[in-house]
């Protein structure tokens, strides 16, 4: 790639004198030697701090005895450390009323609620209920009454030590269940686990645990029923506002072919149910008689959408659903779209170069120990590669983390220790030490950011389950073009190829009249730009939606676009209220906002709500392949059809659930992270791309042919054919995938910092 600029000397980077963290601290204390991160020098008095930015912090708001306050602190400076020591209270008090609650939630019948008795009797205990730990048993014992004065304190001051003695010895029995049984580390951190343990530490001695034969038929029906009453508020939200139907189709490892149904709601995305399809061709009748029969399932009247990529079979059955339902509107999957222009973006030489480039250096650097742990060494234990749920999100995700660490990553190179190391004298190794000391590549990862930067926006946008993305979608997406343009400094002949990709693959899928309608209806943009009005093809779309979404109800449809469209854009009777202003805000509540302020155009109100809260994504029901294949291995490839849609139905629900509140609580950070490097395989090793599961293909492109008589795509008749069957990996047949170290990979994803944690240790020192 040619990039304007001089290559930068080799230098070492200069020595800071405060930490990366961004902590409040930072503003107001300084390292006295930047070799020694434990001692802070205060800004205002100079008094040096040793224990770090914790206990620097004390010392500015002057809120520990034993740590020497400030006395020319600013009182800002002491307001804005003591607000972060409240912060931190706070988060340990949700986090404690939150394990609490996870506590009360659990209920077991005790014995003697059955009129009988136990006949083991814990020793100490007077009861015959099993002797069970509080949260007082780490502070205090039984006290044997005869003993002395003295006696009697030695055994309150050991019980803390035998309290931590006897979890360590119930921990040694998890852990061995977990290394002989493999079980995934991050399986033990969640509720349910914990719940777990609570259930049965609650249960006392002798608890048996469930057979196989209880676990697959009776626990998991139960569970099926519990997870299915959870959703009832969806139920709720579908009668209000309608819903979207999610459609996708998997191969499992017996061959057989399962199409997945989902729902999404203002509440979010849940799943419906599979069904088996091995018996026939995935064909556009195929897939509309299983579309239509999740329809009356669901209520005609309360399906507004369905939601899928842009196969051919998909669009026939798009044609028949309109024929028969002409009210229900058939939107293409803007995740699977933005990764496509993001897949076409990237596939531009200038920016394929880079990305190569990039993905060399960390090839090079993780398939050698010794580079590695240098590399995180210098990076403070941080990866460089950061995966992302589809390849093209691992791209942006990992280029972006890589410019952050550009510094780290420069400073490694020059080192002695590096320059020691045998492997790096070889030319993939001179190769790795140039790329990160060359100043174009460095522009150029810059560049790659910028451009990719706003489609990604987009894509956290659609992909994400934080809010309905209809009502964003088409706005956003004018909002990105402006960016990528802005990125090549507005140069028509630099950013022309880029915008014609985005242009191509937006046709058709992301300028629908629904998405337009939703661009028009929301008033943060509308109002802000009332231009949008007089837009010929913004009216043209506003009519053929409001023909779609009424029908034969010529009535209504003439008071809408005559009577209460015109208020609306005028601005007229609720809509000029100075409280009718929160849709500045971009955080407002479209949905939320016609509530309030559509009183008097009750029609348009009622579609305007309905449009809004929409999905434009079927990314939700894709991600059901990853649970299908953890439920589904070579071991339990013998479940049932329902059996495995039952599993799936609560394992896929729970977590959409859990995942929602996540984000609703922020501690997520990022919707496109993965918990997984299955999407980052191509950072990895060389051609890891083609281990990606999820495979994003255009048939514009050419990427697909249909039978010119049959109309059934090719891929489908070799299929049948069983010709597919040596050419191809289907998703049960992928190569393992490499994976980063589970107890080594540190992500950059910033968790909610806890006091016990942190007390006392300095943000750089490890």
């Amino acid at each position: 790639m040619d990039v304007d600029g001089e290559a930068e000397a080799v230098q070492a980077p200069p020595l800071v004198l405060i930490g990366n963290s961004g902590d409040v601290g930072w503003k107001y204390g300084k390292y006295c030697d930047p070799t020694n991160k434990s001692k802070i020098k205060c800004n205002f008095c100079g008094h040096i701090s040793t224990g770090g930015i914790f206990r620097f912090k004390q010392h500015v708001a002057d809120v520990d005895n034993s740590v020497r306050g400030c006395k020319k602190a600013t009182p800002e400076a002491i307001a804005d450390c003591k607000k972060h020591f409240q912060h931190i209270e706070d988060t340990k008090s949700k986090k404690r009323q939150h394990e609490q609650d996870l506590r009360d939630d659990v209920h077991i019948t005790s014995a003697s609620t059955h009129g009988t008795a136990r006949e083991d009797v814990c020793v100490g205990s007077s009861s015959s209920e099993p002797n069970k730990l509080g949260p007082m048993d780490k502070y205090v014992r039984p006290i044997d009454g005869k003993s002395s004065k003295e006696e009697a304190l030695r055994q309150l001051s050991m019980n803390e030590a035998l309290f931590k003695e006897r979890v360590h010895e119930a921990s040694q029995y998890v852990a061995r269940w977990v290394y002989t049984h493999a079980i995934p580390f991050n399986a033990l951190d969640n509720d349910e686990f914990r719940q777990m343990c609570e259930a049965v530490g609650k249960f006392g001695p002798g608890y048996e645990p469930p057979s196989q034969y209880e676990l697959r038929e009776k626990l998991l029906s139960e569970e099926y029923a519990r997870t299915k009453s959870l959703l009832d508020d969806r139920e709720k939200q579908k009668i209000k506002l309608g819903c979207t139907i999610m459609t996708d189709a998997w191969t499992d490892m017996k061959r057989r072919s399962i199409m997945n149904l989902c729902m999404h709601c203002s509440g979010g995305t849940s799943f419906i149910r599979s069904e088996e399809t091995s018996d026939v061709s995935h064909t556009a009748e195929v897939i509309f008689e299983l579309v239509d029969r999740a329809i009356e399932e669901l209520g005609p009247a309360h399906v507004m959408q369905i939601c899928t990529d842009n196969a051919s079979n998909n669009m026939g059955a798009k044609k028949l659903l309109l024929e028969k339902r002409p009210k229900i509107f058939w939107s293409s999957c803007a995740t699977h779209t933005i990764n496509l222009m993001l897949q076409g973006i990237g596939n531009i030489k200038r920016f394929k170069s880079i990305v190569d480039q990039a993905k060399n250096v960390t090839i090079f650097i993780y398939a050698h120990h010794k580079t590695l742990a240098h590399m995180r060494k210098c990076t403070k234990r941080r990866d460089i590669i950061r995966p992302g749920v589809t390849r093209f999100a691992s791209n942006f995700l990992t280029l972006q983390s890589m410019a952050e660490k550009r510094d780290a990553l420069r400073a490694m190179v020059v080192d002695r220790a590096w320059e020691e190391m045998p492997i790096v004298k070889s030319k993939k190794g001179k190769d790795t030490t140039a790329t990160l000391m060359d100043a174009n590549f460095w522009k150029g990862v810059t560049l790659c950011i910028k451009v990719f930067e706003p489609l990604v926006i987009l894509l956290r946008l659609a992909d994400g389950d934080v809010k309905p993305s209809m009502a964003w979608l088409y706005g956003e997406m004018l909002k990105a073009k402006i960016k990528i343009k802005e990125a090549f400094g507005n140069q028509e002949k630099m950013y022309k190829e880029s915008i014609s990709i985005v242009e191509k693959k937006l046709k058709g899928r992301l300028d629908t009249p629904l998405h337009k309608t939703a661009y028009l209806l929301n008033p943060h943009y509308t109002y802000a730009n009332t231009d949008i009005f007089d837009d010929t093809d913004m009216t043209v779309a506003f009519m053929k939606c409001t023909e779609q979404y009424f029908g034969d109800d010529y009535a209504s449809l003439t008071h809408v676009v005559n009577d209460e469209m015109p208020l609306y854009e005028h601005k007229e009777g609720p809509f000029k209220k100075k409280l009718a202003t929160s849709c500045e805000r971009a955080d407002y509540n479209p949905v939320g906002w016609w509530k309030l302020y559509g009183t008097e155009v009750p029609k348009l109100q009622k579609m305007a709500m309905r449009i809004l809260s929409l999905t434009s994504s079927s990314s939700g029901c894709e991600r059901n392949w990853s649970i299908y294949e953890m439920n589904h291995t070579k071991r339990r490839n013998r479940l049932t059809t329902d059996r495995l849609n039952n599993m799936v139905f609560v394992q896929f629900n729970t977590r959409m659930m859990s995942k929602k509140q996540r984000l609703m609580d922020k501690k997520k950070a990022d919707s496109l992270l993965s918990n997984d490097a299955s999407e980052a395989q191509g950072w990895l090793f060389e051609g890891g791309d083609d281990h990606a599961l999820a495979v994003f293909r255009d048939e514009e492109d050419g990427d697909q042919g249909v039978h010119p008589a049959s109309g059934i795509p090719y891929d489908v008749l070799g299929e049948a054919m069983g010709t597919q069957d040596h050419l191809q990996l289907r998703r049960s047949a992928r190569v393992t995938v490499r994976d980063l170290e589970e107890e080594e990979f540190v992500s950059d994803e910033e968790e909610v910092l806890e006091e016990d944690d942190i007390e006392y240790e300095d943000d750089d020192e490890y």
